[in-house]
């Protein structure tokens, strides 16, 4: 009897030893004790997380495995050739992908796909270095469906020393902490501390999470675990609160460029918070001046006399920021004929369409596909740019595309 009490108390102990290591191994966010991680949402709000789980924002960074990284590794198009006697072949060595440099056929360097940013458009990758990353030569874009120079590299010599930092990731990941390390420098006549910032790998929180839009959300796991009766959201910012401006802050804080005046790290944006306490910007958001097609969705908007005469149009009027932008441009044109039932085309307009196909068309004629000026990009053993072609958010008429 007294060996089955110690065996049981044994037992118990181990149990409870079980637990208390379970509960320490629970996910860690590295952002702090007050996020709970995007995967917490999916029991509550599944149907959100599976969209979201497909989308661009959720894909905006990711590590570099093999189901991640787009691009053939193993055809006749995955070689970027320099000149004559210079290439850079892009490589499976394992379950590694590389850029792989050769001079004379010989092998100079390689260097391996660590982080991708993108998915949709183009795909550009990182590989680390010193604790630091840095941008590979050669990039996938979609619309050629193959290898072309990344963008601003050169296209007649590799290059491999573009630093990507911590500030490049505010908008492609929802965390990514750095530090800076001192390095003294000595000279004839004076000292000086040369000052680089190198990032922890473990910090990373790739992607645009569930929480980089709400905020943080352990309180409210914990919150609706302990009371699951309870359906009106419980410490989180639900966008339904936010009055227009922060809802237009929310988009804009990735949206709107990235020309403006640095006040504090996006990283330290949460929904809610006024735009302006982060950035401030050094030209006039209605300015005239030609707002290049990436990255400036919300300045080319906000020049669009369909938002300036609305009190209530923002970014979710047209787009659910859970899943990728609809390819049924008519689904669009249903919103734009929501506020403009009355339309009527010229003649000259209707000359080249129909009524009724011109009222499932809006976004064709009014807002038309651009070429990027800050993106562009060269092809294999060529010495002409491509362009990156986007569609544009500044709502008008374009004469250029009237017959």
């Amino acid at each position: 009897m007294k060996k089955t009490c110690i065996f049981f108390a044994i037992l118990v102990l181990a149990v409870f030893l079980s637990n208390c290591t379970n509960k320490s191994d629970e996910y860690i966010d590295p952002r702090g004790t007050d996020y709970a991680g995007s995967e917490s949402c999916i029991d509550c709000h599944k149907t959100q997380y599976d969209m979201a789980l497909q989308s661009s924002h959720f894909k905006a960074t990711a590590p570099a495995i093999l189901g991640n990284v787009l691009g053939d590794f193993d055809k006749k198009d995955h070689v970027f050739i320099y000149d004559k006697n210079t290439k850079l072949v892009m490589e499976q060595r394992n379950d590694s992908l590389y850029q792989v440099l050769y001079k004379n056929g010989k092998e100079v360097e390689a260097h391996r796909f660590e982080i991708v940013f993108g998915t949709k458009h183009a795909q550009t990758s990182v590989y680390w270095r010193e604790n630091n990353t840095y941008e590979l030569p050669v990039s996938y874009y979609s619309s050629i469906k193959g290898w072309a120079t990344s963008p601003g590299f050169p296209a007649d010599k590799p290059y491999f020393d573009r630093m990507v930092m911590k500030d490049c990731y505010s908008c492609h990941a929802s965390n990514i902490s750095s530090r800076n390390v001192g390095q003294k420098s000595t000279e004839k006549t004076f000292m000086s501390m040369d000052v680089e910032d190198i990032i922890d790998p473990k910090t990373i929180v790739y992607g645009i999470d569930c929480e980089r839009c709400h905020g943080p959300a352990k309180a409210h796991v914990e919150f609706h675990v302990k009371n699951p009766d309870v359906k009106v959201a419980n410490s989180i910012t639900s966008y339904k609160s936010l009055n227009r401006e922060q809802k237009l802050d929310a988009c804009a804080l990735c949206h709107a460029g990235n020309d403006g005046m640095k006040l504090k790290s996006r990283f330290d944006f949460k929904p809610g918070n006024s735009l302006s306490d982060f950035y401030r910007e050094t030209r006039s958001i209605t300015d005239t001046a030609k707002f290049d097609v990436h990255g400036n969705q919300f300045r080319l908007m906000s020049q669009s006399k369909c938002f300036i005469n609305s009190e209530k149009m923002d970014c979710i009027t047209c787009h659910n920021p859970h899943e990728n932008a609809s390819k049924n441009i008519a689904s669009y044109s249903k919103i734009c004929m929501s506020c403009h039932q009355g339309l009527k085309h010229t003649e000259t307009t209707l000359k080249t369409m129909s009524g009724s196909l011109l009222a499932t068309n809006c976004v064709e004629c009014h807002m038309p596909k651009k070429s990027s000026g800050a993106i562009k990009f060269q092809l294999s053993n060529s010495k002409q740019l491509s362009n990156y072609i986007l569609r544009t958010h500044k709502i008008g008429i374009y004469p250029a595309n009237q017959k």
